[in-house]
Order: structure tokens, then sequence, then C-alpha cells
């Protein structure tokens, strides 16, 4: 079974910059991302830490599967 990777805050957003999304502001350590897709507003919040904990990368991952299909995210978020 694929395991989860550990990731920056850092890690995490350029894998979202990867899918589209773009800095759409920033609140002290959570970095806010957002795409427009069919003029349909999709957004993601991110923490900036230096590693991520599993329960809050299993949270952001579910998230993120609402506007990108799950396999191709977990290409970025899981070993082989």
């Amino acid at each position: 079974m694929p395991k989860l990777k550990v990731l920056s805050g850092n890690d995490v957003i350029k894998i979202f910059y990867y899918f589209g999304f773009v800095n759409d502001g920033q609140k002290g350590s959570h970095m806010k991302l957002a795409r427009i897709i069919n003029n349909k507003r999709e957004s993601l919040t991110v923490p900036l830490h230096q590693e991520i904990d599993k329960g809050t990368l299993k949270a952001i991952i579910r998230q993120a599967s609402r506007f990108v299909p799950e396999e191709k995210l977990n290409e970025h978020f899981y070993t082989e």
C-alpha cells in the first residue's frame, strides 16, 4: 500500500501550482490558493509549515479531490 509522503507547505503549494492554482493571499502561516475553471472559483488553504501533519495533509488531499482527480493527486502525495 502506498505511503503518504512527508511534505512541507511549500512542497504542497508547488504541487498545486502544477494543477493551475495561484497564490490568492496569505494570512499568518496559511496561504490561500485559487484557480478559476469554467467561471467557477476553486480555492484551497495550505499551512506553510516545515512539515505538514499527516492528518492535515489527508484533509488537504480530500478537499483538493473536489477539483482535481484523485488519481492525479495520488501521484504527487503518495509513494509508489
